[in-house]
């Protein structure tokens, strides 16, 4: 297989994200994949790049960059967010990309893989800036997405604001009303729990591996980097389950209350646009790692490569058990490989914060059927979609001989289910 992995990666030798992701894949399942379909799986289908032009406060022309990389279709409609941030480039959609489509997969809902966005970054834009660059993006994007072929969703810079933007100028562009995106409003489409269901789909994954190792949540101490809509929710359900999240986190440092953070009164905080750094209802801990917090339980919900191996170190030492993604990747390889020689559970974003995608799916289906699901059907389903996913990784790790290696449960998982759709469909 090395020979496959070293053909694709001379090709972009310096995508590092999506070398290390796709690395990861490969050795994780090394013996257990037929190299046809690997090599199939290393490939995207479909790489799309353009130009976003648009004009700024002053009435200057701006341009970024757009991306849509439709990875995989095999399994359904490409599915995946989009994301706006000044660090976006065509590495990152790519390694994205490569994930949800595997992420995709384990929900069991009909679904290939996609990830997009561009490099502007809504946070120092006006209003009007925002709806003019949505405008433009979606003018080009429209082109190569529908209901039945590629449906976005939102992500990092990307928020109900701006998909209903993209929404709205996709309307336009169509004369069409069909779900072509998800993480809409409800009042044209969208799905009552989407905002909650990453964060709850989290701590309902981790509620099962506690489940199975005979461990109740009730008065754990968990810690949540970030303070954004994952981390808010992820928050709010570990609370409500009866442990203490004692810290949060953002760019300059972290919260922190031993007794148990307000999580709603950081919610409204957050909600008027203001950093944690001016909370004032717990300590602010200035350009210190949130990882050095002691803690039983250990929820990354910010970004992707914010844990390294000495923060993995630091979290072993002070008591952590369990570690779970909420964001994609957030621990660095060397983190994962340091994990894997200790003696904490570790549940790999593709499946922990696979709720996301799972109820985006959920609304797919509810626009499709011209009806709207109430809150608690769609938390039900959602809840029973995160057992069935740990349910798979399971018991694909231990067909193996590695009981609660996650990464191999989730990879074997996710990869037969996408094999199989690829050879049933004449591809190889």
């Amino acid at each position: 297989m090395n020979h496959i992995l070293e053909a694709v990666h001379s090709k972009a030798p310096h995508e590092t994200q999506f070398i290390n992701a796709t690395n990861e894949f490969v050795s994780s399942l090394e013996g257990l994949v037929d190299e046809s379909v690997l090599n199939v799986l290393l490939n995207p289908e479909r790489i799309i790049q353009f130009s976003v032009p648009w004009l700024d406060r002053d009435g200057k022309t701006q341009i970024n960059t757009g991306y849509r990389v439709q990875y995989n279709g095999a399994m359904g409609p490409y599915k995946g967010g989009l994301r706006f941030d000044a660090s976006v480039n065509l590495d990152i959609m790519k390694f994205l990309a490569f994930e949800q489509t595997f992420k995709n997969a384990l929900t069991g809902i009909p679904m290939g893989g996609a990830k997009g966005g561009s490099d502007f970054n809504p946070k120092d834009k006006t209003e009007a800036e925002i709806l003019t660059f949505c405008q433009s993006f979606m003018t080009e994007l429209h082109n190569h997405i529908g209901a039945r072929i590629d449906v976005p969703a939102g992500d990092m810079g990307v928020g109900a604001r701006e998909i209903g933007y993209l929404y709205g100028q996709y309307r336009r562009l169509t004369h069409s009303n069909e779900g072509v995106l998800t993480g809409k409003d409800v009042s044209f489409g969208g799905a009552l729990g989407r905002p909650e269901a990453t964060g709850y789909g989290l701590l309902y994954i981790v509620e099962e591996l506690l489940k199975d190792l005979e461990v109740s949540i009730e008065d754990k101490v968990v810690i949540v980097s970030g303070s954004g809509n994952v981390a808010i929710h992820a928050a709010h359900k570990a609370v409500s389950m009866g442990a203490k999240v004692v810290a949060m986190s953002d760019r300059s440092g972290y919260v922190y209350d031993e007794n148990g953070l307000d999580i709603s009164d950081i919610q409204k905080h957050k909600q008027k646009g203001n950093s944690l750094k001016e909370y004032e209802g717990a300590k602010y801990i200035y350009d210190h790692r949130i990882w050095n917090v002691p803690c039983d339980i250990a929820l990354p919900c910010a970004t992707q490569n914010e844990i390294n191996e000495h923060d993995v170190k630091a979290l072993v030492i002070n008591g952590c058990k369990v570690i779970a993604e909420g964001a994609n990747r957030p621990l660095t390889p060397e983190a994962v490989d340091l994990v894997a020689i200790s003696d904490v559970y570790y549940i790999p974003g593709k499946a922990a914060n696979a709720g996301g995608v799972a109820v985006s799916g959920l609304e797919m289906s509810q626009n499709a059927q011209m009806r709207r699901f109430s809150f608690e059907e769609v938390d039900a389903e959602l809840k029973n979609i995160m057992k069935r996913i740990y349910t798979d990784i399971k018991e694909s790790s231990e067909s193996q001989g590695q009981p609660y290696n996650f990464i191999l449960g989730a990879n074997l998982s996710a990869y037969q289910k996408i094999a199989r759709s690829i050879k049933l469909q004449g591809v190889l």
